[in-house]
């Protein structure tokens, strides 16, 4: 079993915390932050620990929150010194968010400091959903930062959707402030920036799908491969929706004279092993055909309504007459973000967007009975 991620923070960190602390402030109290950080948090989950730590914090730093800020940034590594990183930060995000924004630009340039060490794309939302556009406007300036950290945090940090996050409601509503700092970003040498960008559009996709499949348009003409990859990563929601600009932007035009057939080789699945298919086109048209094929499997919800779920398969391009057939396994294993039900359910094979062949199939559940 992997560890649990409550124990990321644990009183060993709470102690080191507070020794690297004290090296930069000698009133800092260690014992009492210690004591108070520690107190019940076994029994705490994750986010519930970081928040004691936080509140240990409120404590023990000075209620004058420059003062409290200039410690946590002398207590920051530097020139190979240690100091406080990786998960230490953490609850120290949570302080700033708290307090930082009636210290606005303090505040946001301790987060900046701090997201080379551990990310600050959770501290940073509480400053924009206070004030937007004076928000936007720092991070704006961000784009250009030598330090690769300080790039993703900008475009991160903005993500109208960023899961386990405080949501941006006015970012969801309307994206377009965030995206000069998303087009600044978008051949960012790093593929670690780049994937927050695509992920960043495809957030605002959810909502907006015409605004980022116009966008795409507009930047894919004569793009490099990396930005190539980047604009088809952003555009993956509305690639497996079918949307029609969105799989123009690709190629992937109406696919006329094809001829799709699908096979299961069982129409009876037990749980815990998998669903066995194949997928057999032909392009029965006189010009060749760029194919984005997918399928979705149309799962028992537990009142017993069918919800699809779309799995990406193949990408191939079949010349006039020319037929393909394509194997493949869909496991059916119990996993964390999904509840299985027995029944009926179904499988839908999309050819660039287009439902073009179904099956049906019943899931059934191993016995629980003891003889």
């Amino acid at each position: 079993m992997p560890e649990p991620l409550k124990n990321l923070l644990h009183e060993a960190l709470v102690a080191d915390m507070a020794n690297r602390i004290a090296a930069h402030a000698s009133s800092f109290d260690k014992a009492r932050f210690v004591a108070l950080a520690t107190d019940g948090l076994e029994a705490l989950e994750l986010m519930e620990r970081s928040a004691l730590i936080r509140d240990a914090l409120f404590a023990t730093l000075p209620d004058d929150f420059p003062q409290a800020a200039a410690i946590l940034k002398a207590s920051l590594p530097a020139s190979g010194r240690p100091g406080l990183t990786g998960w230490m930060l953490l609850p120290v995000n949570q302080f700033i968010a708290t307090r930082g924004p009636d210290h606005f630009d303090l505040g946001l340039d301790l987060l900046k400091a701090l997201t080379p060490h551990f990310t600050a794309e959770f501290g940073i939302r509480p400053f924009i959903h206070r004030d937007q556009q004076r928000a936007l406007a720092s991070i704006s300036g961000w784009v250009g930062d030598p330090d690769r950290h300080v790039r993703r945090l900008a475009s991160e940090g903005t993500r109208p959707r960023l899961p386990w996050a405080m949501r941006l409601p006015q970012l969801v509503k309307d994206p377009a402030p965030i995206l000069p700092i998303l087009t600044a970003l978008i051949d960012d040498p790093e593929d670690y920036v780049r994937r927050s960008v695509a992920n960043s559009l495809n957030d605002i996709a959810k909502d907006h799908p015409d605004l980022v499949a116009a966008f795409i348009a507009t930047h894919i003409d004569g793009a490099s491969p990396e930005r190539r990859w980047l604009l088809k990563h952003a555009s993956r929601t509305l690639l497996k929706k079918g949307h029609a600009q969105a799989l123009a932007n690709f190629g992937f035009g109406a696919a006329t004279a094809l001829t799709c057939e699908l096979r299961l080789l069982s129409s009876e699945v037990m749980f815990g092993e998998g669903l066995d298919f194949e997928i057999r086109v032909t392009n029965a048209g006189a010009v060749e055909h760029a194919l984005m094929i997918d399928y979705a499997i149309h799962h028992v919800k537990a009142d017993g309504s069918l919800s699809p779920k779309v799995f990406k398969c193949k990408t191939i391009t079949l010349a006039p007459g020319q037929s393909r057939a394509i194997e493949r396994r869909h496991a059916m294993r119990p996993i964390t973000t999904r509840r299985y039900y027995p029944g009926q359910h179904r499988i839908a094979v999309l050819v660039n967007g287009a439902e073009s062949a179904s099956e049906s199939f019943v899931l059934r559940m191993p016995s629980t009975d003891a003889g």
